[in-house]
């Protein structure tokens, strides 16, 4: 369900093996050097990145993570991912392929979810309006969800419930403290959501990245 592979850049193409399963969701960091973080996922494609160190818009890039492959993935000739003689790390976790329509919410969505693992990925449009539910596929409420407008230059909301039960959020790429989301909690099949443009942008793309703890092989906590 989930692996971490290092490596070492050769400038050149080349193929990541070691991972066990074909990845649907790969964030990728340059450990030698100050290269930004790199996320991609079998939804969006393998060429469209999203960066969680800073708010741009996704671009495309075909020269990074080329395709997942059976058991890794293969990388072109940017620095940021396959730069020679550096050091990398590849975080992968297994979801359901490109994924499939979900109309559970008020606004329908497209998930890749891995139910056993307590993890999905989940592309919508925005509508901008306030008390808006996105399917999200997974058989108990999402405990954590990181959520990124792909549209817009705009920050990653992370979301979590596991702090007083209350729904909570933080910004990624911020260092902002802890703020109350007032808005109903996840349930066991859609997670709701205001009219801001960070998480519901009208006529925006966007992507959220949902988990819940799974006895025996993750967990969602806090801490002092």
């Amino acid at each position: 369900h989930f692996n971490t592979v290092l490596y070492t850049g050769t400038g050149g193409t080349q193929s990541i093996t070691g991972v066990g399963f074909q990845p649907d969701f790969n964030w990728i960091k340059q450990r030698s050097s100050t290269q930004g973080h790199n996320i991609q996922d079998a939804i969006r494609g393998t060429s469209k990145i999203l960066t969680s160190n800073a708010t741009a818009a996704e671009w495309t890039d075909t020269n990074r993570v080329t395709s997942f492959n059976s058991d890794g993935l293969s990388l072109g000739t940017d620095g940021a991912v396959n730069a020679s003689g550096s050091t990398y790390v590849a975080w992968n976790w297994k979801a359901n392929g490109s994924g499939s329509s979900n109309t559970n919410g008020s606004i329908n969505s497209t998930v890749s979810a891995n139910v056993d693992a307590g993890f999905s990925i989940v592309s919508y449009t925005g509508n901008g309006a306030s008390l808006a539910t996105i399917g999200h596929g997974l058989s108990k409420a999402p405990e954590m969800i990181h959520i990124k407008n792909r549209a817009d230059a705009d920050s990653w909301l992370s979301f979590y419930t596991v702090v007083d039960g209350s729904l909570d959020y933080m910004y990624i790429n911020l260092t902002n403290a802890r703020a109350n989301y007032s808005i109903a909690v996840p349930t066991a099949s859609v997670f709701s959501l205001d009219g801001g443009n960070s998480a519901n942008g009208s006529s925006d793309a966007l992507i959220a990245y949902c988990f819940h703890s799974v006895d025996g092989y993750s967990k969602v906590g806090s801490y002092t």
